[in-house]
């Protein structure tokens, strides 16, 4: 088969009369698009997966939350009274001790010394003690016959009362050497826990020294110090007055419950430079897990509020006119409800105006959502 070009004048006719078609086509369509073939409807868009819980009526602690500090209630650096040489340590690392438990013993034979020459010496006033009262006696019975004189019997009565006095000096020099012995014995002052041991046996210690033998430390009970604004000041005192406020030690990292004590008093001033007020509470600590120096969240007890509308804290959001909920219709769409709320402790938020109990609100998702928006919600577990 064999093909024969048009001559260039047709050629161009043709051209042309295909531009035209393809032009007249397009303006047709673009008058006409409902009969334009055009691509399938999309499908409806899935809701947006949200968790929710039910606003319930309960009875809800009203707590005050802050972070404290650890303290233990008595501390004590062991140092020793006398100087001498450290012959025993008589302790472990991190053991329980009582008061008297001894710790370490320190040489006692110079001191021992001391004290034998002390009890010597008034053995020796004594005997001049006895000696001089009986040649009292003897004077004045010969005074009274003329046989000696007044100054001698004067003298005599001076001899013993020094005498007298020395054997008093000899029990105080006794009773100071004694206790120079007892001080040998290093004992413990205060029921508590010995830390790590500072000197060694076989060192040289004195009664100047600073860094002492070891440090005690009672933690059954222990403290814990914390702040509050001096804004819940009168809330604090108010129920002070009624009774003994319960108080609760949580683990800041994970907010586990440690122990559970008591509020024992409150500073006597608020600090003008942060606007807050120190507490002092008081735990068993029966488990040890309370620590000196140990930071942990505090949360205060103030009473109980009761048959009140409460959210899970992370229901309530914050906006521009306030505070708001997304509260899930039956129709799995979500409308935002401004509310008010009367105390939020973290856990629960007790919501005075705006909400209902037995309605759900969403708790976990809310930053892809606007009023309107289809979800899919999953019921979070109740929390106790």
């Amino acid at each position: 088969m064999s093909f024969r070009l048009l001559p260039t004048p047709a050629r161009r006719g043709l051209l042309a009369g295909t531009l035209l078609a393809l032009f007249v086509a397009a303006a047709w369509l673009a008058h006409h698009p409902a009969t334009a073939q055009s691509p399938p409807a999309a499908a409806g868009a899935p809701g947006v997966p949200v968790t929710a819980a039910t606003a319930e009526r309960r009875d809800v602690p009203v707590i005050l939350r802050n972070i404290g500090a650890v303290q233990a209630f008595q501390s004590v650096l062991v140092r020793a009274r006398v100087d001498g040489t450290l012959d025993k340590v008589l302790f472990k690392e991190g053991q329980d001790v009582q008061p008297g438990d001894k710790l370490a013993l320190i040489d006692p034979r110079p001191y021992q010394a001391v004290l034998d020459q002390n009890v010597a010496k008034k053995a020796q006033d004594q005997v001049n003690l006895v000696n001089a009262q009986r040649d009292l006696a003897r004077y004045q019975s010969l005074v009274q016959r003329d046989f000696a004189s007044r100054q001698q019997v004067d003298t005599q009565v001076a001899l013993v009362g020094q005498l007298q006095a020395s054997v008093r000096g000899d029990d105080a020099s006794i009773a100071a050497a004694q206790l120079n012995l007892d001080f040998t014995n290093i004992t413990s002052p205060i029921q508590g826990r010995t830390g790590l041991r500072l000197v060694d046996a076989g060192n040289l210690i004195h009664a100047t020294d600073t860094t002492g033998l070891v440090s005690i430390t009672q933690i059954h009970p222990i403290a814990v110090i914390f702040t509050m604004p001096q804004q819940n000041l009168p809330a604090i005192q108010a129920a002070m007055a009624k009774g003994t406020l319960p108080a609760y030690a949580y683990a800041s990292s994970d907010g586990t419950l440690l122990d559970t004590g008591e509020l024992l008093t409150m500073d006597n001033n608020i600090d003008p430079a942060t606007g807050t007020i120190k507490l002092k509470a008081k735990f068993p600590n029966s488990d040890n897990r309370l620590w000196p120096g140990q930071f942990v969240a505090v949360g205060l007890k103030l009473g109980t509020l009761t048959n009140v509308v409460a959210v899970a804290s992370v229901a309530v959001q914050h906006g521009p006119s306030g505070l708001y909920v997304f509260v899930v219709n039956p129709d799995q769409t979500v409308a935002v409800r401004p509310v008010e709320v009367a105390q939020d402790d973290g856990q629960w938020a007790v919501i005075s105006k705006g909400l209902e109990d037995h309605v759900q609100v969403v708790t976990n998702g809310q930053s892809r959502l606007q009023s309107g928006t289809h979800v899919v919600a999953t019921l979070a577990k109740a929390n106790s």
